[in-house]
């Protein structure tokens, strides 16, 4: 099976639409419906919903930065996460699962930059992970989606096509 471009940016845009779609819905109903002192968990606490504004990177990573810091980090960003588009589009050979793996990790990234330009430099976090005394930092839906996508990824880099596979049932090639 050798898809053109074309299908791959209908797969992308599928993979954008319905990652920062939920995203975004949670988003707004976190923002919504929990307040900064409050929290809500799930039976059993493993899930719990707190709301942040998170000015830095992914776990709050470099929120004590200076704003112009932080400024040109969102710039950088927004430039990596075009040249990463342009990767998903032009590359004639891609397999499945690194495209699948690289359009999630684009897509959670363009809605926290979503977040970035409207919420003024915040992103809106609300989930805790936690598993007896270990938890998590404060998340949301488009670093799961992240993370997944660099799970996805780097199984696709350790996994080689079988022999005879190739071009048929491994890759990705524009038509």
């Amino acid at each position: 099976m050798t898809p053109s471009r074309k299908i791959r940016l209908i797969a992308i845009s599928l993979i954008l639409v319905c990652t920062a779609g939920c995203d975004q819905a949670t988003k707004h109903l976190a923002r919504t419906e929990l307040t900064q002192m409050g929290f809500s968990t799930l039976p059993g606490h493993v899930l719990q919903f707190t709301l942040a504004e998170n000015p830095g990177a992914f776990l709050g990573l470099g929120d004590s930065l200076p704003q112009t810091a932080r400024s040109a980090l969102i710039v950088a960003v927004g430039l990596g996460l075009a040249l990463l588009l342009a990767y998903l589009l032009r590359t004639p050979r891609l397999r499945w699962r690194s495209l699948f793996g690289l359009a999630l990790i684009w897509a959670g990234g363009m809605s926290n930059l979503v977040d970035r330009f409207v919420w003024h430099g915040l992103v809106t976090d609300f989930m805790v992970v936690r598993v007896g005394p270990l938890h998590t930092g404060v998340f949301n839906l488009a670093d799961v989606a992240i993370v997944v996508g660099v799970l996805v990824l780097v199984v696709s880099l350790h996994t080689r096509p079988r022999r005879g596979e190739g071009r048929q049932a491994g890759e990705m090639t524009s038509g």
